[in-house]
């Protein structure tokens, strides 16, 4: 069984004619980092939870993407992630919400899932069970980047004004995530996002819902990004399996029906969806989606907005080699 890994830096993408030749390669070379960190579990016989969680883990220290480090501020001016983890084989899963201290919110989920009765926790309940893991923790203004804090003036200003909202998907929103199969052909999920820029302080979206913007079985393993409350009310990602188990149909297909719904009910967004067997799909209605995936080839490939992907072999597979340039 061939190994893959796919992965998202969020429907939370920059116009195409905002980006300059130097930030598109940084955020392609971001994506490529995020690969790498999970492909180099997958070729050495790793799980693919432990593929997901280095991939994801990787999107959350990158500051241009909307996890971890970077992440949106609140209307209040606080950061608050969330983020959830699931391994298909037995579906246990753990999610955390409202958290901001432990430097990677994935592992605070994973060490939900592995080291309490529990599924999802929030806030300082959260912090203690990634405390008590050993988890590394940073200050709040860890978090907090230039950008986002001016992303958060902006729209409140907007907000005052009575203006017409008109960001683009970028300063609205953003998410990570990814989704991998390994050797024995078990399949996990993962993602991890700030949420939205200037949401409601307590506001919690679709990131730590099971089924909702996450979800692994034996079928499929689905990490989505976009409009959380939609994503949530038409349970996007376990609509997926749904439909591969009870209808038959082939991941794409159902991941592809999946999206034109949540477009159809009002929401913007995409998701990455690997099954057992096949290369990745990865479907979005927005005008783009941080995104890329590697297959058993070993090739890098790489998009952000409706683009030919860019390939690039990774010249290494062991942690510290430098990456290959995108073409």
């Amino acid at each position: 069984m061939s190994i893959s890994i796919a992965i998202h830096g969020g429907a939370g993408t920059m116009r195409a004619a905002d980006l300059t030749e130097a930030m598109t390669t940084a955020r392609h070379d971001g994506l490529r980092r995020a690969l790498a960190a999970g492909w180099r579990v997958l070729q050495s016989g790793g799980a693919a939870l432990d593929a997901v969680t280095e991939a994801v883990c990787a999107l959350e220290n990158d500051p241009l993407f909307n996890a971890g480090h970077g992440a949106v501020l609140t209307d209040a001016g606080t950061i608050e992630m969330d983020a959830a983890i699931m391994n298909g084989a037995d579906r246990r899963a753990g999610a955390v919400a409202g958290i901001c201290g432990p430097r990677n919110p994935v592992r605070a989920a994973r060490a939900v899932m592995e080291t309490t009765p529990h599924l999802l926790m929030i806030g300082e309940g959260a912090h203690r069970v990634a405390r008590d893991a050993g988890l590394a923790f940073e200050t709040p203004a860890w978090f907090e980047t230039p950008n986002r804090r001016a992303a958060l003036d902006r729209e409140l200003a907007r907000r005052a004004s009575g203006a017409p909202d008109t960001r683009s998907d970028a300063d609205r929103h953003g998410t990570v995530g990814a989704v991998a199969r390994d050797a024995t052909a078990q399949l996990a999920a993962a993602t991890s996002t700030g949420g939205m820029t200037g949401k409601r302080s307590g506001r919690v979206g679709d990131t730590p819902i099971i089924g909702a913007g996450t979800y692994a079985d034996d079928l499929c393993a689905i990490s989505c990004t976009g409009t959380g409350e939609v994503f949530i009310r038409y349970t996007v990602a376990a609509d997926i399996s749904a439909r591969m188990r009870y209808k038959g149909e082939p991941i794409d297909m159902a991941a592809a029906d999946v999206i034109a719904s949540v477009a159809a009910h009002g929401g913007d967004g995409g998701l990455i969806a690997l099954g057992a067997t096949g290369a990745p799909t990865l479907n979005f209605n927005s005008s783009g989606m941080y995104r890329g995936y590697i297959t058993a080839d070993g090739i890098a490939h790489t998009a952000i907005h409706r683009e030919a992907f860019r390939a690039a072999p990774l010249q290494g597979s062991a942690p510290g080699q430098p990456l290959a340039r995108s073409t």
